[in-house]
């Protein structure tokens, strides 16, 4: 069966949750037999790779814009796949999902894979949220098969769209742990283990690191007047990530990042994001929109605490209800991490099970014959 994906800038290493989520499921269905090609966008692309790990790879150009960068690129994608005989299309991300009817236009099974209502995402303008809505719901209409990766999504569209039939509950998954310590690394950035706050995410408004910053800088304060101010001093806040981007946010929050003595890495992989979650005092995510956030799941797993705003995709991975704080409300935020940073360092051990990507890669799989069973049938009733 010859998959052809789209919908993502791209794999491997490359910024963001779709992309994170494409580069641990496809190589997995590659080792499970499929014939799986991932159409990528050149511009960020910074490799000449043409296969990795099983998955071959097709740059195509798309214009760095991102009012249509998506939509443009999907159309290009969607074009190719016909040509190299796709029998399924996977589409991610509702705005690629506006290219749906043409996907099926060009008789090919389809598969939408919602990750979130980007609707609800601060940088998009009306027109932009009203073409994401449209998608959101060609994709529902016109997909074969329709995956969600959390509850709070199925819940949304069998209301908005009526559709419950071929919709499949498949979580985002977070790979197995690899602790590490990287000690130049870190002294790179002039941290210590178990001595900084951790956010990990894309610059982008809806993530809230201006709400992060402005509380870690209450909380010191205040753990400071407790204390002689040593302990205050000691403990960082550290960002990791940056935005696809430049725009007035991302440049007020670097410029606020720089003000406040915040630490800046970049968008980091590897063995430098692996150190840094398995030496952190606390994984912080004050968003106030997420489909499934991957990163939350991945300080998840290395037993680290974590400190999440109460939004519905947050609240369906079943935290303490100490590990919540009402979105937006700096003061709570300021107050948890001046708990977390005057308590001992511990440890938690989260039930991550649903999570395997193993386990994920299988039920997409069944996803993948369930499309073309149906084609099968279809073509067969046709017959007689």
């Amino acid at each position: 069966m010859k998959i052809v994906v789209t919908g993502t800038r791209g794999i491997p290493d490359i910024l963001g949750g779709v992309e994170t989520h494409c580069e641990e499921l496809f190589p997995r269905l590659a080792v499970r037999g499929f014939d799986v090609t991932l159409i990528r966008r050149e511009s960020y692309v910074k490799d000449n790779l043409t296969e990795w790990k099983g998955v071959r790879l097709i740059d195509i150009k798309s214009p760095k814009k991102k009012s249509f960068e998506a939509i443009v690129h999907t159309f290009r994608a969607i074009t190719r796949a016909r040509k190299i005989g796709a029998d399924v299309v996977h589409i991610h991300a509702i705005g690629p999902a506006l290219l749906a009817p043409y996907a099926k236009l060009l008789g090919m099974r389809l598969v939408f894979t919602h990750h979130g209502p980007d609707y609800d995402r601060d940088k998009w303008g009306k027109l932009a949220k009203a073409m994401l809505r449209l998608g959101e719901r060609l994709g529902c209409l016109f997909a074969d098969e329709v995956i969600v990766i959390s509850d709070v999504i199925r819940r949304l569209i069998k209301c908005k769209y009526g559709r419950t039939e071929h919709v499949h509950l498949i979580y985002n998954g977070v790979p197995k742990p690899e602790k590490r310590d990287y000690p130049e690394y870190f002294q790179e950035l002039g941290i210590e283990k178990g001595k900084y706050i951790l956010g990990v995410c894309r610059f982008v408004p809806e993530k809230n690191l201006h709400h992060l910053i402005e509380a870690f800088v209450r909380a010191k304060s205040r753990l400071g007047e407790r204390h002689d101010g040593n302990l205050a001093d000691d403990i960082k806040l550290v960002l990791a990530g940056d935005t696809d981007f430049e725009d007035d946010y991302s440049r007020e929050l670097k410029r606020t990042v720089r003000e406040n003595g915040v630490i800046l890495t970049g968008f980091v992989k590897g063995r430098k994001l692996q150190s840094l979650f398995t030496n952190c005092r606390c994984y912080c995510l004050p968003s106030s929109h997420e489909g499934l956030p991957i990163a939350l799941l991945e300080a998840m797993s290395y037993g680290v605490r974590v400190l999440v705003s109460d939004i519905p995709a947050n609240l369906e991975v079943g935290l303490d209800k100490n590990d919540y704080f009402p979105v937006g409300n700096v003061d709570t935020l300021a107050e948890k991490l001046r708990y977390i940073m005057d308590e001992p360092l511990r440890h938690v051990d989260y039930d991550m099970r649903k999570y395997d990507w193993d386990k994920i890669a299988n039920e997409v799989s069944k996803v993948y014959e369930s499309a073309m069973k149906d084609k099968k049938q279809s073509d067969k009733s046709r017959l007689y």
